[in-house]
């Protein structure tokens, strides 16, 4: 048997052109990883947080990880191109949107099963809606993880602290 992951590091995903993209290349980084819906209510308001925090951010050390998930609701029907057209034409959004995936149940990405079992926290160990975030350190550990409807500005303090972090 494998044994656990023991960073995000270790996982490798498809971006939303099909293509593999291993998250090692993010070692180094401090990762903001979001499953995102552009029909969701809270759409506008996060993915407009998401672009100020990483246009602030990027060149310290920010990436922000966009997983489109359609598991609420129903609320990211697109393909994987209308979903990037839309976040980067409607948001000029410039970190990476993945493919499409599955956060709950016996199909959810790797990289989700992982996230969800470092931090269960109060929200037991499922994703309850678009918009869930994940903090990660530059050693790709979770650090913390907020609801739906934390803003992405609110927890701008906890990125800061994180990129501040010498190895």
């Amino acid at each position: 048997m494998a044994s656990q992951p023991q960073s995000v590091h270790e996982f490798t995903v498809k971006d939303a052109k099909g293509d593999n993209v291993d998250l090692s290349i993010y070692k180094g980084k401090v990762l903001l990883i979001v499953n995102v819906a552009s029909m969701c209510g809270l759409a506008n308001s996060n993915y407009t947080e998401l672009s100020e925090i990483y246009q602030k951010h990027k060149d310290q050390g920010l990436e922000i990880l966009a997983f489109p998930c359609n598991q609420f609701g129903s609320q990211e029907p697109g393909t994987n191109e209308e979903i990037r057209e839309f976040v980067c034409t409607r948001f000029k959004a410039e970190y990476p949107v993945f493919d499409k995936v599955d956060v709950n149940g016996s199909n959810a990405s790797p990289i989700y099963k992982y996230l969800k079992s470092s931090k269960g926290g109060i929200f037991g160990d499922s994703i309850k809606w678009n918009f869930s975030k994940f903090l990660v350190d530059k050693d790709g550990h979770v650090v913390d993880r907020y609801a739906p409807t934390t803003s992405p500005l609110s927890i701008e303090k906890d990125i800061k602290k994180l990129l501040e972090k010498v190895k």
